[in-house]
């Protein structure tokens, strides 16, 4: 397939044009990255979701979110104090006179008195607020005399302070969490909160991989002189897992075109495909022959990034559905999306993250932002030619800190080190098949296409991987 070369941006663009078509049932218009044997595109009605699956809560970590999550009742449900201490009227207490401890409140129990003047009651952290009260001062700022409490001088205390308000955090009925976010152990707690013990989650996509190449063996087998093992299948499972799909590992296939033919079919169960291996120019990369010839639509054929620049992206018709009960035909199937990435194990990540991330996201209904981009300070240089968007693996440092504290410093000279926030390095490698590098690395420095050198503590895009 002869096509021309994209930046990522146009890559990108062609992936998310791709999504918002298949979401509306149609089709990408046809351009000049299109082979010309496509066929003609034809409106089609959107693609109906999936029944939700209904799941426990404890196992619903990482599934996206089917139907909403609302508040059963008011949170909180009571003036709920955040602090151990004496709930009193806030203009007694700044008179800084003794007040009479009247009573005394736990958590989990109710309030059934009132705090009236010059009066304070006990109270501890979660407990609800007794009438009366409009204010919490803390038990360590506290003095006391007998059963006499006073707030002294020179604190003083607002309505308000130290207490929630009932219903200030959400009312009964609210929308809490909407359809289409990926759980977390946050949304959780508020979903116990609200008594859900279990969820409607959108299923998950399932996502065909076939590692291709004559070099490959299994990863039990002791490899040749010339083979290395299948490390590509398990590298794409893992990052199929953790962006929310079913990763299913077909059989490996040499570079034959009899065994391409046989092999791709056994995808077309699946929600999306990732072919490995066998794109580039060469004698043996059948991969595109192949697609094309089960009547495949490219989109894209190579993109203008480093590594990664041979990734194909485009789509399988799916063989047509058994005759209905009265022999009429049935409907179409939508059409198997698929990546075709390069053989390198790099480039096959990094175009995972770019490309195909962002597309099982949207086959499974979640919103998260994808691909994830930060931005950190750069520890070191880089130079080299502009002409390509490069994304380089690096490791970078999470902390407030540099990591240079050396306990010598000044308390000066350790506060500048602490503000600078995340700091990047370059993880040197030997090309995008270095994997012991890739596994020192925990993101990817972004280098712009027009690029031809970084300095020292510029600040940097980084793709979290």
């Amino acid at each position: 397939m002869a096509s021309p070369l994209l930046s990522y941006f146009e890559a990108a663009e062609q992936v998310h044009r791709f999504i918002a078509a298949r979401a509306e049932g149609n089709e990408i218009p046809h351009e000049s990255t299109v082979s010309e044997s496509s066929p003609a595109s034809s409106p089609r009605s959107p693609i109906p979701p999936k029944p939700p699956e209904i799941v426990p809560l404890a196992a619903s970590a990482g599934r996206v979110l089917a139907a909403p999550i609302r508040a059963d009742r008011d949170q909180p449900p009571f003036d709920r104090a955040t602090r151990d201490g004496f709930a009193c009227r806030a203009a007694e207490a700044n008179s800084h006179q003794f007040l009479f401890l009247a009573g005394r409140i736990q958590a989990g129990q109710a309030s059934h008195g009132e705090v009236g003047a010059g009066e304070v009651w006990e109270i501890m952290t979660g407990a609800p607020v007794p009438k009366g009260a409009d204010a919490v001062f803390m038990v360590e700022h506290a003095d006391h005399n007998s059963n006499f409490i006073r707030l002294p001088a020179p604190r003083t205390l607002e309505p308000g302070e130290n207490f929630v308000p009932a219903g200030s955090e959400a009312r009964a009925g609210d929308l809490l969490v909407p359809p289409g976010v990926r759980m977390t152990p946050a949304q959780i707690a508020l979903a116990a909160q609200c008594g859900y013990s279990e969820l409607a989650v959108v299923p998950q996509p399932r996502v065909a991989i076939l590692s291709t190449g004559d070099e490959l063996v299994s990863i039990s087998t002791t490899p040749g002189p010339s083979q290395i093992r299948n490390s590509n299948a398990p590298m794409l499972a893992a990052l199929v897992a953790a962006a929310g799909g079913i990763p299913q590992i077909l059989p490996a296939v040499a570079d034959r075109e009899a065994d391409l033919d046989a092999a791709l079919p056994g995808a077309f169960d699946s929600d999306l495909l990732l072919v490995t291996g066998g794109i580039s120019a060469g004698r043996f990369d059948l991969v595109e022959d192949a697609l094309a010839r089960l009547g495949a639509r490219f989109f894209f054929g190579g993109v203008a990034i480093q590594p990664g620049k041979p990734v194909v992206f485009g789509q399988l018709p799916r063989p047509a559905g058994p005759a209905g009960p009265r022999g009429q035909g049935i409907a179409a199937q939508p059409a198997l999306p698929f990546f075709a990435l390069p053989g390198n194990p790099i480039s096959s990540a990094v175009t995972f993250h770019l490309f195909a991330a962002p597309l099982l996201a949207a086959l499974g209904e979640d919103s998260s932002p994808n691909p994830r981009f930060g931005q950190a300070r750069l520890a070191g240089e880089w130079r080299g030619k502009p002409g390509l968007t490069r994304f380089l693996p690096a490791s970078c440092e999470f902390t407030l800190g540099t990591g240079r504290e050396t306990g010598l410093e000044t308390e000066l000279e350790q506060e500048a080190h602490t503000v600078r926030g995340p700091e990047v390095r370059l993880v040197h490698w030997q090309g995008s098949g270095d994997l012991a590098a890739f596994a020192r690395s925990n993101c990817l420095v972004v280098i712009p296409e027009d690029a031809n050198e970084l300095h020292e503590g510029s600040t940097v895009q980084i793709l979290l991987t």
